[in-house]
């Protein structure tokens, strides 16, 4: 693959990664409410949902994967209902700060992983550019070993690099909120947020 078209495909994809959408909005939510704690783990489920649709896409199961509508189905609807579980966890979460610090962390381990998986693989916007766009940037039938490398390296790379400045940000802004009544109004927004996520997952097709 030349330089230049694998420039080409860093510069969509990270435009991909970063444009606004359910994704976006439930790293912005929940590092809001959790700050960096269980980051890493829910980053890694984008990033496998990701290199999941780009092994569909490249290996020309494409044709087979819009077949498979009724597992996608249950796929879509258990993202949304995970998330709207993670809305209503944010939103009667206590307002102290400490109590935070204090939950399982399975939250932020293997179930903040599948949390984002199964967001990923549900994403509208992440079935629209690997089945659809990314035919028109990548030549998927000249596809052989050392591309597919090369672009899944280059995704494992730019996909944490986006997300990543989200979540700093998101744990910066919540450091400004230290009192239980501002604590209160930051668990409920960011609940309002993620249950917008799921909104936005369930009414897309």
């Amino acid at each position: 693959m030349s330089i230049y078209g694998l420039l080409t495909f860093c510069a969509v994809y990270v435009l991909a990664v970063a444009t606004p959408g359910p994704g976006i909005a439930a790293v912005i939510a929940r590092s809001l409410a959790h700050g960096f704690r269980g980051a890493p783990a829910f980053v890694a489920g984008f990033i496998v949902g990701d290199l999941t649709w780009f092994a569909i896409a490249a290996t020309g199961l494409a044709a087979l994967a819009r077949t498979a509508e009724a597992v996608f189905v249950v796929i879509k609807w258990a993202g949304v209902v995970y998330l709207l579980y993670l809305a209503w966890k944010l939103w009667t979460a206590p307002a102290e700060r400490v109590a935070v610090a204090a939950e399982d962390d399975r939250q932020h381990g293997w179930r903040a992983f599948v949390a984002s998986l199964m967001l990923t693989l549900a994403n509208p916007k992440a079935i629209l550019f690997f089945l659809a766009l990314l035919p028109t940037v990548v030549d998927l039938g000249s596809m052989n070993a050392l591309r597919f490398v090369e672009i899944s390296l280059a995704m494992a790379i730019l996909m944490p690099a986006v997300l990543f400045t989200y979540v700093f940000l998101a744990a910066r802004a919540r450091q400004l909120f230290t009192t239980p009544k501002a604590v209160r109004r930051l668990n409920r927004s960011s609940g309002v947020a993620m249950a917008g996520a799921a909104l936005v997952v369930a009414t897309r097709s």
